[in-house]
């Protein structure tokens, strides 16, 4: 969406950008509503959920999750609304003085993790491979969410989150104009947020080590990235992204629309690389089927750009923000949500293309290796739920990446160690577990979680031969 070909057009962006951010928040000042645009049906699913919201509403976590953190329909339409019911609880004036919206979410847990093959020190002068398996008692980072109205119509999101050493960063902060000129569809998002996924990695119900995040939203070939880089490539779909959104939905969300206007930086604070700009865009349809439920579709699409090197360097490393040598990529595909009463299966195709230069790991002002190609890669998702009672879910999920075209020439043979052959780099992931609910109130959020997952990457051990790997965790996840 957001490519700009010509050195000119490149020159003129950053003032294009500047006055697009500008605009958007010169608007949304102009332009709050002190309405809404419309109050939010009532919800009739009941299971589990963040205890902040339900407390200033009265509502049981359930009216807005099927199984916490997974969202109902009503819990995406409340969320699209800018967390908003449409009535007088909404802005916090009209709440008690001692009500303060935060939730903080920690998973104390015993976890095994197995990595197949591991590079270690042998006989001679070669390492050897050797499978490295860890378990005991342990616990998660902290994520530490505050959010809800700063005025009606105005919505913040601010979350300070630790791994389990205590090291802070910060995983979104944001602001949201809401149903500006008392429509639906003209809502403004400025800030660190997540992209518009219907597949939301940030509420995934899976947490072990390989489990725990979508592969399809983070992976990148295996021949990106050699040590000689200048400047490291990484990006997932997944991450929270830095920029502004425009996101507009009908008053009964069944049908949503986002576009997004972001930093090249995956994310990170302070510019520490580049000066260029992505997009990304999703849309999606909901529609009823009888009495089976609210099934949809949608669509979505990232198109960026990546530096390659440094204009200028400082002792050989290079000055922050002067990343140039840009070179493209993209990652679109389709998403289906369906719903057959209890059970509910989500379905994925994910498709992903890096320009050369990257897809080698070589800066634009050197010459490719020869034979290089632009890589591209195929996945797929499927994953469901099965809720037994509002107090038990039952997890499966097949993650697949295929790659179809390699960065590097091909060997036939596919001898390990070597060159690449034609299925390096694909990816198998199965992962099963439950979460059970003990009790389900408005103050907390408690599940005890079993899973296990499997991954298997082929090509990916030290010495090119396939990895596969494992995690099992138990653990109690809880958000007060």
């Amino acid at each position: 969406m957001f490519h700009w070909a010509s050195s000119s057009m490149k020159g003129r962006m950053p003032w294009l950008a500047s006055l697009l951010v500008c605009g958007f928040l010169v608007l949304a000042f102009l332009l709050i509503d002190s309405h809404s645009a419309s109050a939010l049906p009532t919800p009739s699913i009941k299971v589990n959920a963040l205890p902040a919201f339900a407390r200033k509403y009265g509502m049981p976590c359930s009216s807005c999750h099927e199984a916490w953190p997974k969202l109902s329909p009503f819990g995406q339409a409340f969320k699209d609304n800018g967390y908003q019911m449409g009535n007088d609880r909404d802005a916090p004036i009209f709440q008690q003085p001692a009500y303060w919206p935060v939730t903080w979410r920690i998973t104390p847990q015993w976890h095994r993790d197995s990595l197949g093959r591991v590079g270690v020190d042998g006989p001679g002068v070669s390492p050897v491979e050797a499978r490295v398996t860890t378990h005991g008692f342990d616990w998660s980072g902290l994520d530490f969410h505050t959010a809800g109205t700063l005025a009606k119509n105005v919505s913040f999101y601010v979350l300070p989150a630790s791994d389990n050493a205590g090291a802070f960063h910060f995983e979104a902060v944001w602001a949201r104009f809401d149903n500006l000129l008392g429509s639906s569809w003209l809502n403004i998002k400025v800030g660190k947020f997540e992209l518009d996924n219907l597949q939301s990695e940030k509420r995934i119900l899976t947490l072990s080590s390989f489990g725990g995040s979508y592969q399809n939203y983070h992976f990148q070939p295996l021949t990106e990235n050699p040590a000689s880089v200048a400047i490291p490539f990484t990006f997932g779909i997944g991450d929270n992204q830095v920029g502004v959104e425009w996101m507009g939905h009908s008053k009964n969300d069944r049908t949503r629309i986002s576009a997004s206007l972001l930093s090249s930086n995956d994310g990170n604070p302070g510019l520490p690389t580049s000066r260029g700009y992505d997009g990304f865009i999703s849309a999606s349809q909901a529609f009823e089927a009888g009495s089976l439920g609210v099934q949809r579709v949608g669509v979505f699409g990232y198109f960026g750009q990546a530096p390659t090197y440094f204009q200028y360097t400082q002792s050989t490393a290079g000055v922050a923000g002067t990343g140039i040598g840009n070179k493209s990529f993209y990652r679109v595909g389709f998403i289906g949500m369906w719903y057959l009463k209890k059970l509910d299966f989500t379905t994925m195709y994910f498709r992903g293309w890096d320009n050369a230069f990257l897809g080698t790991g070589t800066a634009a002002n050197a010459a490719l290796p020869t034979g290089a190609k632009a890589p591209t890669w195929n996945g797929g998702l499927i994953e469901t739920h099965y809720n037994l009672n509002p107090q038990l879910i039952l997890i499966n999920r097949l993650e697949t990446v295929r790659m179809s075209q390699q960065a590097l020439p091909v060997d036939p043979a596919g001898a390990p160690g070597t060159v690449p052959s034609s299925n390096f780099g694909d990816i198998d992931v199965v992962t099963t577990g439950f979460r059970y609910y003990p009790f389900i109130s408005s103050r907390a959020g408690f599940a005890f979680h079993n899973e296990f997952s499997i991954f298997r990457q082929r090509g990916a051990s030290p010495t090119g031969l396939d990895q596969t790997n494992s995690s099992l965790l138990f653990g109690f996840d809880f958000a007060f």
